[in-house]
């Protein structure tokens, strides 16, 4: 089993290859989770994740034959970018295996690290036992991305950060996939102050450790698709899991809508890029997955790579969450200046319209009537009941369209 000397060992070795990252407090987060809150900013690190410190501890007590072998990783993106980062910079060929659904953010900086990238399998496990079939076949080293004690020493480096950044700390919230970080955070934290609280959080649709703990046993769970990619993980480690089964107080998890809405307050309130993992620890305290109401938390936002096509899908869905985008569909009379009039009360309700279409063939309009559906920027909830309550008393017939499942 570790101990403290093994961490505080890692944080002496990564002294100067890894970002002490800030643990900034909110005002904001803290009115709106009703808790003292700090955010530890993991996303800032040079590979925009934590990973660096597991990936960087394990590379540097490698010997010289393992080195000289080259490395293979197998990881959702995050920790396969890590080891590539790391490898470059110790002058270690690296071969990177990840799903093929990886965001491509991740495949490319790892490939500008000069990493052989390989697109194995339709989920992290099978991107793993396709790394492991290419470690034997070339006869490379095998870095682990969470179940290996080099790896879960250099990430409890950041707990022992935490217990300077924020001594007054009454719990600590940590996204888990694969158990890595919260172990050795947990390990670190608990080892000088027993009275932290350490919680983890997990993605709904994959809550390998939370089953895991509940049945004191390792689970192994279906696939799944999470937007919190990078803690996707059917099943926990064994190291790992029998670290969370000393030090974890708790664990909650948080659903797809929740990540999301959490990605995007980070984005508008803290100004800082989060991936979905990163996020479900706001997500959890937002939505009082856990009773930490009064206390000081620190919430580890693990990691920042997020495609950026999947932050505008993010942004959109939840400004129509909150009100700010709508679609509503309005029958009117198909004569000349008749969608003039209906754009012009729009306009008088101070809404913007950002999209208009027509649709007189496939609409369920009666012959003389036209379909129109409208896109509108709107303030919220307010605005756009005073947008339909205008149509509705100038004679239209509006229904409000709802692009949500």
């Amino acid at each position: 089993m570790l101990s403290l000397s093994d961490v505080e060992a890692a944080r002496q070795r990564l002294s100067k290859a890894i970002y002490a990252s800030p643990c900034a407090y909110s005002e904001t987060l803290s009115r709106l989770t009703g808790s003292r809150c700090f955010v530890k900013l993991e996303n800032l690190q040079m590979t925009g994740s934590f990973k660096e410190r597991g990936a960087a501890n394990k590379l540097l007590t490698l010997s010289e034959t393992e080195r000289s072998r080259g490395v293979v990783a197998a990881s959702a993106g995050n920790h396969g970018l890590a080891v590539a980062f790391h490898s470059e910079r110790l002058g270690v060929r690296s071969l990177i295996v990840m799903p093929e659904w990886a965001p491509l953010i991740k495949v490319t900086s790892a490939r500008y690290h000069h990493a052989e990238v390989v697109l194995a399998g339709a989920n992290y496990d099978e991107a793993y036992t396709h790394a492991r079939k290419l470690e034997a076949e070339r006869g490379l080293t095998f870095i682990h991305p969470f179940d290996d004690p080099e790896v879960i020493a250099g990430q409890g480096t950041l707990g022992l950060e935490l217990l300077e950044q924020c001594p007054e700390m009454d719990a600590v919230v940590v996204p888990v996939g694969g158990g890595g970080l919260i172990a050795g955070v947990a390990l670190a934290i608990k080892a000088k102050n027993p009275k932290v609280q350490l919680v983890g959080v997990q993605a709904e649709e994959v809550a390998a450790m939370q089953a895991s703990l509940a049945a004191g046993q390792r689970i192994l769970l279906p696939a799944a698709a999470t937007i919190a990619d990078g803690i996707a993980v059917r099943e926990v480690g064994e190291l790992t899991f029998g670290l969370a089964r000393k030090y974890v107080d708790t664990m909650a998890t948080v659903n797809e809508e929740e990540i999301a809405n959490a990605i995007l307050l980070l984005l508008e309130i803290e100004k800082t890029v989060v991936e979905g993992a990163g996020a479900t620890t706001l997500a959890a305290l937002v939505n009082k997955k856990i009773p930490l109401d009064g206390k000081t938390v620190v919430l580890v936002l693990s990691g920042g790579n997020i495609d950026v096509n999947v932050i505008s899908r993010i942004i959109e869905r939840g400004l129509v969450k909150d009100g700010r985008l709508v679609r509503l569909s309005v029958l009117l009379q198909d004569r000349p200046g008749a969608l003039a009039r209906l754009t012009a009360l729009v306009a008088e309700s101070r809404a913007n319209v950002l999209h208009i279409s027509h649709d007189r063939a496939f609409s369920h309009a009666r012959i003389g009537e036209t379909e129109v559906e409208m896109t509108l920027e709107t303030s919220g909830r307010e605005q756009i009941e005073a947008v339909k309550r205008r149509l509705g008393e100038a004679g239209y017939r509006v229904r409000e369209v709802d692009p949500l499942p």
